[in-house]
């Protein structure tokens, strides 16, 4: 239900294997009612992942024109694949009246947060560095230089989390989930960039 000055449009960021993405599944799993953005992708599918679901997969030229349109909020590429959020489903689900979460990388919710200032960005981290780089090792999907080159990125990435409004420390999933709800639910009070 979103809060009584309107819907919002939140962004969740965080280092790979910080947990955002089952963090933001617990809340959506509890609201309904929250729409969650699903971004473009020039990357191909990995295993189990669906077309429209977890990403909507689309070839290079077809992203450009997007991006030239002026169909995407945000685009950005990453490790040499392109993503955006698509404007117009997000724009329609806040005109439904419904809260929307977008699940972005730092650069991603930087440029969300300059075309829509009223955006709310919340990062979501690890207890440590130390801590992320035991779950992405334990992933067992990462070799070493990938574990490497991602490491150095959620660094880069944690140095921003001043640029949020929340954070969210993600030692117990529970915890966190009731956290994002708190913030979505605007009972969260936003002291600053490093609410905890």
């Amino acid at each position: 239900m979103p809060g009584a000055d309107g819907p919002h449009l939140f962004v969740v960021s965080g280092p790979s294997g910080a947990g955002k993405g089952t963090v933001v599944r617990g809340v959506l799993g509890q609201r309904p009612d929250v729409w969650l953005s699903v971004s473009a992708t020039t990357r191909p599918a990995r295993p189990g992942e669906r077309h429209g679901i977890d990403y909507r997969f689309v070839s290079v030229p077809e992203f450009r024109a997007m991006r030239e349109r002026g169909d995407l909020l945000e685009s950005a590429e990453v490790y040499g694949n392109h993503y955006g959020t698509p404007r117009q489903p997000v724009d329609r689900a806040l005109a439904q009246g419904r809260d929307v979460i977008c699940e972005l990388d730092v650069q991603g919710a930087v440029s969300v947060k300059r075309a829509r200032p009223q955006a709310v960005l919340v990062f979501v981290e690890p207890p440590s560095l130390d801590d992320l780089f035991l779950r992405l090792r334990g992933r067992g999907t990462e070799d070493p230089p990938s574990l490497t080159k991602r490491m150095k990125a959620a660094y880069e990435e944690v140095k921003n989390k001043g640029l949020y409004d929340h954070i969210v420390v993600n030692d117990a999933i529970d915890k966190a989930v009731e956290r994002l709800l708190l913030i979505l639910d605007g009972t969260e009070t936003r002291k600053g960039p490093h609410t905890q």
